[in-house]
């Protein structure tokens, strides 16, 4: 019923180690070694090419570098904007380069443009950099959450509290 032959043991001298190995003692049998995983490598930004044209919006938790045309709201943690790219529509980022064109709100925690950037829209930024020769129309506003995007508790209309009143 029992057999004592050693053909399912591992190893080529099973034989040196028969009264360790049938113990039982889990701090004696072999455990496979722990080794901690690196850190993830940081993905490469995702690239709209300049030949794209995208009509709504863009969420990523990532980098986007866009060289085509967005007709829509980005959402990014790094959002470069190339020098041949256009973008109508509010720009959210951690950290924006605008190196083309945007027409609509800029967020972000660091806002940079560029010598060739062209703006068009309210900017609202932790910290800035505009770079000699950068094109810019309308209001810079400096905020400690820039991506808060102030969605906070509406204030009542009169025609609702009138409503209110006569419940």
């Amino acid at each position: 019923m029992f057999s004592k032959s050693r053909i399912n043991e591992p190893g080529p001298d099973g034989a040196t180690d028969d009264k360790k190995s049938k113990t039982g003692d889990p701090a004696k049998a072999p455990v496979p070694e722990f080794t901690p995983s690196a850190p993830k490598a940081k993905p490469p930004a995702s690239q709209l090419a300049a030949d794209l044209v995208i009509t709504g919006n863009i969420k990523t938790t990532g980098d986007i570098q866009i060289e085509g045309t967005v007709e829509g709201d980005i959402y990014a943690h790094l959002l470069t904007i190339g020098e041949g790219a256009t973008v109508k529509g509010e720009c959210i980022a951690d950290d924006v380069v605008v190196n083309g064109r945007v027409v609509g709100r800029v967020r972000g925690l660091k806002v940079r443009l560029t010598s060739s950037a062209r703006v068009e829209g309210d900017i609202v930024h932790k910290t800035i950099a505009i770079e000699s020769g950068a094109h810019f129309e309308g209001s810079v506003q400096r905020q400690d959450d820039p991506l808060n995007t102030g969605n906070k508790t509406p204030l009542p209309t009169p025609a609702a509290n009138k409503s209110s009143e006569k419940n």
